[in-house]
């Protein structure tokens, strides 16, 4: 089952926090580290999880740097999302931070800084998100099926997040 949270103004103060600490942790390995996700976005439900995304000029040098950041508590996911390093941390059994480090060249064309810079700027498409977010959890939807029940609504507000800076439309979803 999904548990979503309304918005938490604290969320901003647990990223900045921990981008502290990254960014001490993977010093000149990485050149950005921004909030990303719902919990990004002011107003929108989210699971209470603070996503982070990093811009590195090699990811190699991060995976040289894979003992601060279990030292942070997080630990590498080889399974994860292909063309990028990620990250979860894991406190007391409950899911605190996904960290997502991503090669510098994509980061200008990133759906996730796009599509949170558009709904920071679009309350009507936070309120269509949230909505869909909510009725997903009740219905009891968790994990992989919760985020798949999400894709067409995703797709849909990035491809205009996109259009809007003269972007093509690219799947939200790395397969």
């Amino acid at each position: 089952m999904t548990v979503l949270a309304e918005y938490d103004e604290a969320w901003a103060e647990q990223f900045a926090g921990m981008a502290r600490a990254l960014r001490t942790a993977l010093a000149d390995s990485v050149r950005e580290i921004e909030h990303i996700g719902s919990t990004a976005v002011p107003g929108l439900v989210a699971k209470p999880v603070i996503d982070v995304a990093a811009a590195a000029e090699d990811l190699e040098a991060v995976a040289r740097r894979d003992a601060e950041l279990r030292g942070l508590g997080f630990v590498h996911e080889p399974a994860g999302p292909p063309g990028r390093r990620t990250y979860t941390r894991v406190v007391d059994g409950v899911l605190t931070h996904n960290l997502h480090v991503f090669p510098a060249e994509v980061w200008g064309g990133l759906n996730q800084r796009i599509l949170r810079d558009y709904l920071r700027e679009t309350p009507a498409a936070v309120q269509e998100y949230g909505d869909l977010k909510r009725r997903l959890a009740a219905e009891g939807l968790s994990g992989f099926d919760y985020t798949v029940a999400k894709t067409e609504v995703v797709q849909r507000l990035t491809d205009a997040a996109r259009a809007r800076l003269g972007l093509p439309s690219v799947p939200v979803w790395e397969t």
